[in-house]
């Protein structure tokens, strides 16, 4: 799980408190409001530091061998599991990137098939992401969109389809997540440094779309997902409004008083990330028109205000 994917975890757990839902979440909880199936409880505590306290007294940790009684009894499963993708790759973290997304949803399906009827969850919602759709610097994307034909696409395609295996009677939600805007963790968290020393700007040409999502939007499509039965099949997790990536640095570079003058040119980052690199050099233009139609309420329809939000 990247910073993102940890830091959607412990805001929807924050907003799950509230509820009277008992969700089994992958990716990093029996009175326990939220049951957190994770492969390493290490890491699992590292994003809950005050499970015992009065933080989080919903959440249980439960590694493998408890997935079973977990999700058995549960309203919902959340599936957010995943090896980050923003790293050198290597044929090795190439078939890690795959088999993580494959193996975990592969799992959580299974064990929902096997539920007996009265204890099987009602609701999976699984993520997936914008790479589904390949990439394009003029082409507009929504649900309706074809997928792609570069790895990641073929990562999506089989991620999506190992969710669908569900049995037909648990509502199945497929949220394609964009890039997730928060202040400690994900994308931002790695660029506001470089902001601060006057040293921020674009990657590469600058002019691929960023299709983005501030976090308490992405959360609150997530908790809606679970709640309101309207919400199933593919929902693309973005804001109404892409930018290009060049214009989300020079609104982030006002936002925090610094300029956007220093672009990183295509060859370091390739000289970095390798094969990697196409994923911050290429975007995609991807718009929520599933979302839009369900009438889901978007906090932060425009980066600048996101981005206000975040630094403010």
């Amino acid at each position: 799980m990247d910073l993102a994917a940890s830091e959607i975890l412990l805001t929807f757990c924050r907003l799950l408190q509230a509820s009277q839902m008992t969700v089994s979440v992958t990716g990093a909880t029996d009175n326990h409001q939220v049951r957190v199936l994770t492969r390493s409880r290490s890491k699992a505590e590292l994003i809950f530091p005050g499970k015992k306290t009065r933080f989080f007294p919903g959440v249980m940790i439960a590694e493998e061998p408890q997935w079973r009684d977990c999700i058995q009894g549960s309203t919902a499963v959340v599936n957010l599991a995943g090896t980050p993708i923003g790293t050198r790759w290597s044929s090795e973290i190439k078939k890690e990137i795959k088999e993580s997304r494959i193996r975990v949803t592969s799992k959580v399906v299974d064990l929902i098939n096997e539920s007996p009827e009265g204890v099987r969850p009602s609701v999976l919602v699984s993520a997936t992401a914008l790479g589904y759709y390949g990439t394009s610097e003029t082409e507009v994307f929504d649900e309706s969109s074809p997928s792609g034909n570069d790895y990641l696409a073929e990562v999506c395609r089989e991620w999506e389809g190992t969710a669908l295996k569900v049995n037909k009677d648990v509502r199945l939600a497929l949220i394609r997540i964009g890039i997730v805007l928060g202040k400690d963790g994900g994308a931002l968290a790695k660029m506001i440094p470089l902001f601060m020393m006057f040293a921020g700007g674009p990657l590469g040409s600058g002019q691929q779309w960023f299709s983005w999502i501030h976090l308490d939007d992405i959360v609150n499509l997530i908790y809606e997902a679970l709640s309101n039965p309207s919400y199933r099949g593919v929902i693309n997790g973005t804001a109404p409004n892409p930018v290009r990536l060049a214009e989300m640095c020079d609104h982030l570079g006002n936002v925090l008083g610094r300029p956007s003058w220093l672009p990183v040119p295509e060859f370091a980052l390739k000289a970095v990330l390798g094969e990697g690199a196409f994923v911050v050099l290429e975007g995609q233009r991807v718009v929520p028109a599933r979302a839009k139609e369900l009438g889901f309420p978007f906090k932060y329809r425009y980066v600048k205000d996101a981005l206000k939000a975040i630094m403010s």
